[in-house]
């Protein structure tokens, strides 16, 4: 059963087209910097924005018309199969992700649960047989059943921790049986909300144990795939032990988990923890710690996950610098976790979306990649931290220095002079290259 009749093989028809159900900008074979923009960018589609979530918010039921939810239990799970191939196909994206509880509906218990997961498995499986879409990474949902209002691998509930244990045991051996490049771990509810109740050295050291645990199953069943931490700074939880890469790395390196993991970054986390998307992929890089990204973008407005297809430029072509920098993603890839808004429920609405975050990334790619080449950035970071590479600034880069022998040099200066940051010449250097970019792309 075909569910997007309407929807033929989406095609790079080139900036000119006014085809709705087209790529104006990204074309999968174009080669940038040695790689094709498809190898650069290994988009992934989220399978719980696109396959089940219905737009419920917390004033409203569900709007999202789905032609797959004429169907109940694990016939519907086996509907949004058949649906999720005929969209990736479609869009033609190698990648898709999953939590466990997306693909297949809890049962009575864990075994009957594991068992409708295996059932999926085997019909996931199929279909990758044939086609191209890989597995980026998937995901034990430990948030949503209420067993787990307070936490799961830092619940004070010991039997929770053991459920918990008992979840990411079985998605790793998922994990293993589809090839998934990546797992990752997102805590939901891995915080607190007071200190007043909250034993917070017993949570942080049992969410080491658990990850320590994990560890030693991947590598008793030979799973390979990197593992990866999500941060976010709040919501569900007021404060969320992973609140940020800095929080994140901080705890990786204190329980000894730093060569075990690397993070998977999202747009909107970074925002929600006051950051900029770039900031928190420039901290990952330059610690060797950037693994994958979630890629979506918040509104500035709200203050919270809105989850929404990336489409800001600006932000893309920054986010796409730092990927660039870090030479790609390794195993990781750019996953949209995102969302259609409520007022977009047609199926039709769910490529319009693909599309038009497949298009801002290949653009963001074209734009960081001719900056890079141009060194547009790097020339004036470099002169601008040029005292660093002679005299008293080289000396205190290389160690050949102390605080008597720059008591000593600061004696005998005069008027010390600052040259500008220049911040604003730059961010209009950046629009430029967007526009130029933009104005050179033909069909």
């Amino acid at each position: 059963m075909a569910y997007f009749e309407g929807v033929k093989q989406v095609q790079f028809e080139g900036a000119d087209s006014n085809n709705p159900l087209a790529f104006r900008y990204y074309n999968p074979a174009e080669v940038i910097n040695g790689k094709t923009a498809e190898e650069w960018l290994r988009f992934s589609v989220a399978y719980w924005h696109t396959f089940t979530a219905d737009g419920t918010d917390p004033f409203g039921v569900g709007t999202a018309i789905r032609p797959w939810d004429q169907f109940k239990g694990m016939d519907l799970a086996k509907a949004r199969v058949d649906a999720a191939f005929e969209l990736f196909e479609k869009l033609d994206v190698p990648f898709f992700c999953f939590h466990d509880v997306d693909i297949a509906p809890e049962g009575s218990n864990l075994k009957e649960t594991n068992e409708n997961q295996d059932v999926i498995v085997n019909m996931i499986q199929e279909y990758m047989k044939t086609s191209k879409v890989k597995l980026l990474w998937n995901t034990a949902n430990m948030f949503t059943h209420p067993r787990y209002v307070h936490g799961a691998a830092t619940t004070n509930n010991a039997d929770v921790f053991a459920y918990s244990a008992a979840k990411v045991k079985k998605a790793l051996e998922v994990a293993k049986r589809l090839g998934a490049e990546n797992y990752v771990f997102w805590g939901g509810r891995e915080g607190y909300e007071t200190l007043l109740n909250t034993d917070m050295k017993l949570e942080q050291d049992n969410l080491a144990r658990f990850f320590h645990m994990a560890k030693d199953y991947a590598k008793e069943i030979g799973f390979s795939g990197q593992f990866l931490i999500e941060p976010k700074p709040k919501e569900p939880t007021k404060h969320q032990y992973d609140f940020d890469v800095a929080t994140g790395l901080a705890f990786l390196q204190k329980y000894d988990l730093e060569d075990t993991f690397k993070f998977n970054v999202e747009a909107n986390h970074a925002t929600l923890a006051g950051h900029t998307f770039e900031h928190e992929l420039r901290v990952a890089r330059i610690n060797g710690m950037l693994g994958s990204v979630d890629a979506n973008q918040g509104d500035t407005l709200l203050g919270w996950d809105t989850d929404e297809f990336p489409t800001d430029l600006y932000s893309a072509t920054l986010a796409m610098y730092e990927i660039l920098k870090n030479d790609g993603l390794g195993s990781g890839g750019l996953n949209f976790d995102a969302k259609v808004r409520r007022g977009s429920f047609e199926p039709e609405d769910l490529f319009h979306a693909h599309i038009a975050g497949m298009d801002c990334f290949a653009i963001g790619l074209k734009v960081a990649s001719k900056l890079i080449e141009d060194r547009v950035l790097d020339a004036f970071i470099e002169d601008r931290y040029s005292s660093y590479t002679r005299g008293i600034g080289l000396d205190i880069v290389e160690g050949k220095t102390d605080f008597h022998a720059l008591e000593a040099y600061a004696y005998q200066l005069g008027d010390i002079k600052n040259q500008s940051g220049r911040q604003e010449r730059l961010k209009a250097a950046v629009n430029r290259y967007i526009i130029e970019t933009l104005s050179s792309v033909t069909v």
